[in-house]
């Protein structure tokens, strides 16, 4: 295990979960939360509870990481082509499907949103439906093997967690802006094909090795 920094492992898990990742509810629940709270406390709950849920995933990795490396890159390998499977069959559902479905998370967080909270409330309630949103999310189980990979923890938490903050921060600047002029289904198929790399690239090493 290595504490030290790389750049290059911290570049491509932010390359992996950035795009996994918006379009995710956990970005329905931020831009749902910035229009009715104040969006820095917002931000500052959803990147705590991010931080919170990326060194689970992290130490759940390195746990990962102790059972032989062909093990650990087969389980790793299927984690990401899964992934992979799972975002490009949700990429591709007809449209009308997608926004059905959007519609009906934003009315979901939406009550769950009360009104007249502010500072410390508006945190606590953005940490609670962040957390629970994210708990056994695909880009937790990603940031899992991604650690458990490439033993390099330190690089996969910032990589990670640096991801889902900017993503936290699009949703409170910029979120329903996005949602409109971007098509979210493209997203999910440009993260699919990443991951099917990774899974790829993964399955080799364990055939190499």
């Amino acid at each position: 295990m290595s504490l030290t920094l790389d750049l290059a492992v911290l570049l491509a898990t932010f390359a992996i979960i950035f795009p996994a990742e918006l379009p995710d509810k956990s970005f329905i629940a931020t831009l749902v939360l910035a229009t009715r709270y104040p969006r820095r406390w917002v931000w500052l709950g959803a990147s705590v509870a991010f931080g919170v849920q990326v060194l689970i995933a992290v130490a759940a990795g390195q746990l990962l990481s102790l059972l032989p490396r062909t093990l650990v890159l087969g389980v790793t390998a299927v984690l990401f082509a899964g992934g992979a499977v799972v975002l490009i069959r949700g990429g591709l559902r007809e449209r009308a499907e997608e926004q059905a479905e959007e519609e009906q998370e934003l009315e979901e967080f939406a009550a769950k949103a009360a009104p007249g909270r502010h500072g410390l409330a508006v945190f606590a309630t953005t940490f609670a439906v962040i957390f629970t949103a994210e708990w056994g999310d695909l880009t937790q189980l990603v940031t899992a093997g991604q650690a458990a990979r490439t033993d390099a923890p330190l690089s996969v938490f910032l990589g990670s967690w640096l991801a889902l903050c900017a993503v936290a921060g699009l949703g409170v600047l910029v979120g329903g802006w996005l949602q409109r002029h971007v098509p979210l289904w493209r997203v999910r198929v440009i993260s699919g094909a990443l991951l099917a790399v990774l899974a790829v690239i993964t399955f080799v090493e364990l055939v190499r090795g």
